[in-house]
């Protein structure tokens, strides 16, 4: 029998990540016991003692057992917590080191949406890919440098550490771990049974661009300023650099270094993320769109689209268009 470790961390926890993670393995165990067969998995809510963790202003969790009490366990979950990450991650120092010992002993370990900040915060994950919801993905970036961060994926998987996108995206991971340790067969009987798509493999389709203003850097944030204000024209590197008075080479360094994006990306992404908007709202078709947002060649829109969205911009009007969806 597997023993999970569902971690009950100090802070305002996701309960929904928690209970569909519990349900959806329980679950498994009682379609199993009803065609006479053993249960695969011994599930425990695991905290830093044995008291109630209160979740926000109304729920609290009581933890079945402690990090101090469990000396061996499979694989641990540790659910999204939500908040200030900083201040999580120092109050949840104390799981750090079992976490770390649990992996030496051999235990799998799997982190929801934003509860990739505490495994991060142990080590584990340098070196490594990971993912997580994409809103904190420059927060995540910066505290942690040395994880290799897949903010579109969602799922990772590397030895034996898995991550998963945001929110409901940890339904997945876990449907990814149901079929993992019970079988494709049962992967697909929860999928339908909790009506999870269960090939999702992409969060790009979610994103909503974020203008990566976050620094100090005076200049860079008057380039992009000047791309967002005029991304329908022609916008080159070179035109930037002479408009602000900067040299090329330090120009595109900056850039780079300020906003995560080269200068090129940057001014696909602000195009991407008018051409959605128009896709949304509005009944204009897939060529119209592309040449509002600056684009003049079909095949360069389609494939930039796809690539940023996960989606064709067919797909994405016929999914995101208020008319069409009525």
């Amino acid at each position: 029998m597997k023993h999970i470790s569902l971690l009950n961390p100090i802070g305002e926890t996701s309960l929904s990540s928690m209970e569909a993670t519990y349900k959806m393995f329980s679950k498994i165990n009682e379609a199993l016991q009803s065609t006479g067969k053993e249960a695969l998995f011994d599930i425990q809510i695991v905290g830093l003692s044995d008291e109630a963790v209160s979740s926000g202003r109304i729920f609290s969790i009581r933890s079945d057992t402690t990090i101090h009490q469990l000396k061996k366990t499979d694989l641990i979950v540790i659910p999204a917590i939500h908040g200030n990450m900083k201040d999580i991650v120092a109050v949840n120092r104390e799981f750090v080191p079992w976490i770390q010992k649990q992996y030496q002993l051999g235990a799998e370990i799997a982190s929801l949406c934003v509860g990739a900040f505490l495994l991060a915060s142990t080590g584990l994950l340098n070196g490594r890919s990971c993912t997580t919801h994409w809103l904190s993905a420059n927060e995540f970036s910066s505290m942690f440098p040395h994880v290799k961060l897949m903010p579109y994926k969602v799922i990772t998987d590397e030895r034996g550490i898995y991550t998963s996108g945001g929110a409901y995206s940890s339904l997945n991971l876990i449907l990814y771990l149901v079929e993992k340790f019970a079988g494709r067969e049962m992967a697909i009987r929860s999928s339908k049974m909790f009506e999870i798509d269960i090939e999702r493999n992409n969060q790009s389709q979610f994103i909503i661009f974020q203008r990566q203003k976050d620094h100090e850097d005076l200049t860079v944030r008057r380039a992009q300023e000047l791309i967002e204000e005029n991304f329908r024209e022609r916008i080159t590197v070179e035109d930037l650099a002479d408009k602000l008075a900067t040299g090329r080479r330090n120009f595109e360094r900056r850039f780079k270094k300020a906003t995560g994006n080269t200068i090129l990306e940057y001014i696909q992404r602000v195009r991407i993320e008018a051409a959605k908007l128009s896709f949304e709202t509005s009944n204009e078709n897939v060529n119209e769109v592309m040449y509002n947002v600056g684009y003049s060649d079909s095949k360069s829109f389609r494939t930039t689209f796809k690539r940023i969205t996960g989606l064709s911009p067919t797909q994405y009007k016929s999914k995101y268009n208020r008319q069409i969806a009525v």
